[in-house]
C-alpha cells in the first residue's frame, strides 16, 4: 500500500519525543508499505537533516515553517475560534504541497501526525482517502491542564487554547478511520471528547540494547533530568528541581550534582548555573546516554506532562532508577514503575532522590532492574499499528 505521512517535525534526529515515536512508527510502516513523507521543518539544523530521512523514504518533501509571521498569525488569532496550534504548525506552501503529492503519488490512505497535521485530512485532495491518525497524546488536555496552573494572562491563553483544540480533534477523529494514542489515560480522554470514534491504544517502545549501560555502574552522585528545555513543562521542572528541592537534597549529600541536559534552556535556567556550582545546564547534547550512563539517578517530577514520557523508559534503560511525578507516573508503562519513586511535593521528591543517592551504585542498578524491559522493544509495540494498517489497506482496495 502507498501511505503519504504527515509529520508536524522532520522524523530525525530521533533525539525528542515528537521525532522519536514518528521515526520508529515510520520505520515499522515502510517495513510492509511505501512511505511518501511531507514533513514541517523549523530551522536550518533540521533541514540539514532531509537526506538522512531520504536515505530510507523513497520520497521526502518539506515545508519550512515561518516562525516570526506565524507567531503574528498566532497573535492575530486569538479573537477567532483558530486554535493556536495551527496557526503555529502552518506555511505558506503546505497546502500546494500536500495537493502536489496527492495529484503525484495517488496514495491509498493517508497518515498523520498529531492534531497539527491532522488538520490536512480534509482538504480536498485527501479527504476522500482513508486515514490514520496518531495523536500519540491528546495536546487540548495538556493545554487545559497548564491552564490550571498558570498564572494570568497565560492562563486565559491555555484555557482557550484547550478549549479549541478539543473541538478540532474530535471533529480529526471522526474522520479518520482509526485514531492511535500512547496509553489508556489517552485513550479516556479521546473517547471523552469524541465517544464515537475507534481509537487503539500503541504503546511507546525503547530501543533497550541501544541505551543498555556499556559498563559496571559508576560511583557517580549525579543526579540528571533530560528534555528539550524549550518545552514549557520541562523547563519549569528543571528550575523548580534546583530551586526547591536541590538545597534539600545537598543538605543531605553535600558531593551531588545535578544535570540539566537539553536543548534550548530558556534565561530562567541557564542562570541556574552561575549561582549554584553543583547545577549544571547543558543546552545541547550529541547524545544523551552518557549523561544517563554516568549518573547515579535520573529525575522527571514533571507537573504537566502526557503520554507517555520517553525520558523515563531511557533512564531506567540506561541502569538509573527515577523519581518521578504522579502525573508523569499514570503514563508510564506497568513493567517500568518498579523502577521508579514517586513525590509531587519538593519535600518527598529531596527525600527520594536523597534515598537513591544513599545507596551503592550497585544497588542502584539492581533497583532499575527490577523494571521488566523485555517486551517493550519498539517492535513489539507498534505491531498493533501494523494490524490496523492491515485493516486500513483492505478498505482502501474495497473502495
Amino acid at each position: 500500500m502507498k501511505l503519504l505521512a504527515l509529520t508536524h517535525r522532520l522524523p530525525w534526529a530521533p533525539n525528542r519525543g515528537d521525532r522519536i515515536r514518528a521515526y520508529h512508527v515510520l520505520q515499522a510502516l515502510r517495513t510492509r508499505h511505501e512511505i511518501h513523507l511531507l514533513s514541517l521543518v523549523h530551522d536550518d539544523e533540521e533541514e540539514s537533516h532531509l537526506d538522512d530521512v531520504r536515505g530510507w523514504l523513497p520520497e521526502v518533501r518539506a515545508v519550512r515553517v515561518p516562525r516570526t509571521a506565524n507567531l503574528v498569525r498566532a497573535g492575530l488569532s486569538l479573537p477567532t475560534s483558530i486554535p493556536l496550534t495551527f496557526s503555529l504548525l502552518d506555511a505558506p506552501r503546505l497546502w500546494h504541497e500536500l495537493a502536489a503529492a496527492a495529484s503525484r503519488l495517488r496514495p491509498d490512505a493517508v497518515f498523520a501526525y498529531c492534531s497539527g497535521m491532522a488538520r490536512l485530512l480534509t482538504a480536498p485532495s485527501v479527504s476522500s482517502l482513508p486515514s490514520v491518525i496518531d495523536m500519540v497524546d491528546m495536546d487540548s488536555a495538556k493545554w487545559h491542564a497548564l491552564g490550571s496552573t498558570t498564572p494570568p494572562p497565560m492562563a486565559w491563553v491555555y484555557r482557550r487554547e484547550g478549549r479549541l483544540l478539543a473541538q478540532a480533534e474530535a471533529a480529526q477523529m471522526r474522520h479518520a478511520r482509526a485514531t492511535t494514542v500512547v496509553n489508556d489515560r489517552e485513550a479516556q480522554t479521546a473517547r471523552t471528547i469524541a465517544p464515537d470514534v475507534d481509537v487503539r491504544v500503541i504503546e511507546n517502545g525503547i530501543d533497550v540494547a541501544r541505551f543498555s549501560p556499556p559498563g559496571p555502574p559508576v560511583a557517580s552522585s549525579r543526579v540528571v533530568f533530560c528534555g528539550v528545555m524549550s518545552y514549557h513543562p520541562n523547563a519549569e521542572t528543571g528550575v523548580w528541581l534546583a530551586e526547591r528541592v536541590w538545597p534539600l537534597v545537598r543538605h543531605r549529600h553535600p558531593q551531588a550534582t545535578l544535570a540539566l541536559v537539553g536543548s534550548d534552556p530558556p534565561a530562567a535556567l541557564r542562570r541556574l548555573s552561575t549561582t549554584d556550582a553543583s547545577v549544571t545546564v547543558t543546552g545541547h547534547v550529541a547524545d544523551v546516554r552518557p549523561w544517563l550512563w554516568e549518573s547515579a539517578v535520573a529525575a522527571a517530577p514533571i507537573r504537566t506532562a502526557r503520554g507517555i514520557q520517553n525520558k523515563v523508559l531511557e533512564a531506567v534503560a540506561a541502569g538509573l532508577p527515577c523519581v518521578i511525578s504522579r502525573a508523569v507516573a499514570a503514563g508510564v508503562p506497568s513493567e517500568v514503575q518498579p523502577a521508579c519513586d514517586v513525590a509531587d511535593d519538593a519535600a518527598g521528591c529531596a527525600e527520594r532522590i536523597a534515598n537513591l543517592l544513599g545507596m551503592s551504585p550497585d544497588e542502584r542498578r539492581a533497583r532499575a532492574g527490577t523494571a521488566v524491559l523485555d517486551g517493550l522493544s519498539w517492535g513489539a509495540r507498534l505491531q498493533p499499528m501494523l494490524d490496523l494498517f492491515e485493516e486500513v489497506g483492505a478498505s482502501a482496495s474495497e473502495r
